[in-house]
């Protein structure tokens, strides 16, 4: 007689959940996906309004290699299974405060006239060395951070992944590492803005992620007709072609543990109905999961606790603009960046405010795919990022935006009247008099509809401290059984990166499971449970090391690292960056 397959309840349908329920049906497990909105994708989901479509979250297709990857896994590919891509011949258009444009494309010989319009043959040639070094930063993440999980400190600490860590320069921003490459402030800003798709500043974020600027000019960037949600549905699909479940507009009240309080055994509804399960996955943003969804017992209250003090990404005010005429001074993507570049960055990560001058993202879809808008009409959508609210699920979180709902009004004004003015001023298009509709989100938005713990758009930050061994686990150290996928757990955000998360997740389940046939190639490396005992106690339920503080650890790990950083990181200051 067979054995009956094992059941599995994943709590949201965002793109992390909608990718791990295609797997583990396709391993044979019984999926039941519950989310509490009328919609699946999360962020990564769309907005409608009289013929014009707008990308509520995400709208660029970046890191392709993780897409595809994920639908072979799943036995298909992204045109067989209904992802249609369309290329943006122009990557952005960079505008700065006196009305200059950098054109930023994947044409070498383009991006050759626009660099060295700033700074001569030799820039282009500086240019190409930081393409090297990206493309380094970008292979060894797949490899080593995307392909791994890091449940044990040891996963971490090992030497040949100390060296292969230091060779991606997690311990220079990445702003000074561009002031190696460029000598033109403009350029040190076209190459280090992108930070922002991590919720993160320049000036602090680590020159890792120059692996950024590397794959938007070797793989482009793209966008999926139909918006970007159209790679949610297609997963969807796959799932529900293995059998997944939906439930929409079925929100969770909590986790359901056993007796003893050892294991996660279902979920409770709001509705009041409970639904059994012998695995949960936790696709709800983390902090609000262990705020609000998980039983309150010591040491989930002290994670908890732990987690609503860590560091948050941004918020934004993002704007959905429904235009009565089409825009042809605007690209596809435009980034506006703040003359006084730093200061509004400071404003955004260490004020938690909304800048006096904000450097900002337009995106309109109906540049590259015509369906996004009526005939003869325009979509736009303006992304300016702010700080997150000040306030947490359960403790005041110190410094940010009023939670305040009535203040929100002219905060929101004052947004739209920056923005308007910038755009104006620099390409000379008056749009105010061209918006037929309009809709916001403010990080209240956010907070509401998705359960975005301060309304923080990307999750938890991604600071050396905050991944890897670092960011939160992706099985629960307090209740067995219990899984989680998303932003703010391994790998970290966005889609691409989310979308590995799900495989690594899922083996991981799998592995706990006792399956040990995983139907796709290439799996993830699992950290193997080590047998000495400083790994058992390194491991020691990671809530342990919430005592001890994440300062105090911070200091035992540089501690231990010192003999690599004298060894790489000091001389690396000093030495000259060949051209």
């Amino acid at each position: 007689m067979d054995e009956k397959p094992k059941s599995v309840i994943i709590v949201g349908a965002g793109a992390g959940g909608v990718a791990l329920a295609a797997r583990l049906a396709k391993a044979g497990l019984r999926v039941t996906v519950v989310e509490k909105n009328d919609f699946t994708g999360g962020r990564c989901s769309l907005i409608h309004h009289s013929g014009h479509r707008f990308d509520q979250g995400p709208s660029l297709f970046l890191l392709p290699q993780i897409f595809r990857e994920t639908f072979a896994d799943l036995g298909t590919t992204m045109p067989e299974a209904g992802v249609d891509l369309l290329r943006c011949e122009t990557n952005y258009s960079v505008w700065f405060h006196d009305g200059e444009c950098f054109r930023h494309s994947s044409d070498l010989a383009a991006m050759r006239r626009e660099i060295e319009r700033w700074e001569g043959p030799e820039g282009f040639e500086r240019w190409v060395s930081w393409l090297q070094e990206g493309h380094r930063h970008y292979e060894i993440s797949v490899k080593e951070v995307l392909r791994k999980n890091f449940m044990e400190f040891w996963n971490m600490a090992r030497p040949s992944f100390l060296v292969k860590i230091l060779d991606m320069h997690p311990f220079e921003s990445i702003w000074a590492r561009a002031g190696r490459y460029f000598y033109t402030e403009r350029l040190r800003r076209v190459f280090t803005f992108a930070t922002m798709y991590m919720g993160m500043s320049p000036f602090d974020a680590p020159a890792t992620y120059s692996l950024l600027q590397y794959t938007e000019f070797a793989e482009g960037i793209w966008y999926p007709k139909g918006g970007f949600h159209q790679v949610v549905a297609a997963l969807q699909r796959i799932g529900e072609k293995y059998g997944v479940q939906y439930r929409l507009s079925t929100p969770v009240s909590r986790v359901i543990a056993s007796p003893d309080g050892k294991k996660a055994t279902g979920v409770l509804l709001e509705g009041g109905e409970e639904l059994s399960a012998d695995v949960v996955v936790l696709n709800a943003d983390l902090v609000y999961a262990y705020s609000n969804l998980l039983p309150r017992t010591p040491k989930i209250e002290a994670r908890a606790k732990s987690l609503q003090k860590k560091d948050a990404s941004c918020s934004s005010i993002s704007f959905y603009w429904s235009m009565d005429r089409k825009v042809e001074e605007l690209s596809t993507h435009n980034i506006f960046l703040a003359e006084e570049y730093q200061e509004s960055f400071d404003s955004i990560f260490t004020k938690h405010s909304l800048p006096n001058e904000p450097s900002f993202y337009v995106n309109v879809p109906s540049r590259v795919d015509p369906s996004a808008a009526p005939e003869g009409k325009d979509s736009i959508i303006v992304l300016v990022p702010v700080g997150h609210l000040e306030r947490s699920w359960s403790v005041n979180a110190g410094d940010g935006l009023p939670a305040d709902e009535q203040r929100w009004d002219s905060i929101v004004d004052r947004a739209r009247k920056a923005v308007l003015a910038t755009i104006k001023s620099r390409t000379g298009v008056d749009l105010s008099t061209s918006i037929s509709h309009e809709i916001v989100n403010t990080p209240l938005t956010w907070e509401n509809k998705f359960n975005l713990d301060k309304g923080a758009i990307l999750g938890l930050s991604h600071n050396f401290f905050n991944v890897l061994w670092f960011r939160p686990k992706t099985r629960a150290a307090e209740l067995a059984r219990t899984y989680f996928v998303g932003a703010s757990t391994h790998p970290g955000t966005g889609v691409p990166i989310v979308l590995a998360g799900a495989k690594i997740t899922a083996e991981q389940i799998l592995e706990d499971l006792g399956i040990k046939n995983v139907p796709w190639s290439n799996g993830t490396e699992m950290a193997k449970k080590s047998k000495r005992w400083v790994s058992n106690v390194m491991d020691a339920r990671s809530d342990s090391w919430m005592k001890f503080g994440t300062e105090e650890f911070s200091v035992v790990v540089l501690l231990g690292l010192l003999y690599a950083m004298l060894a790489y990181v000091i001389p690396a200051f000093t030495a000259p960056i060949r051209a």
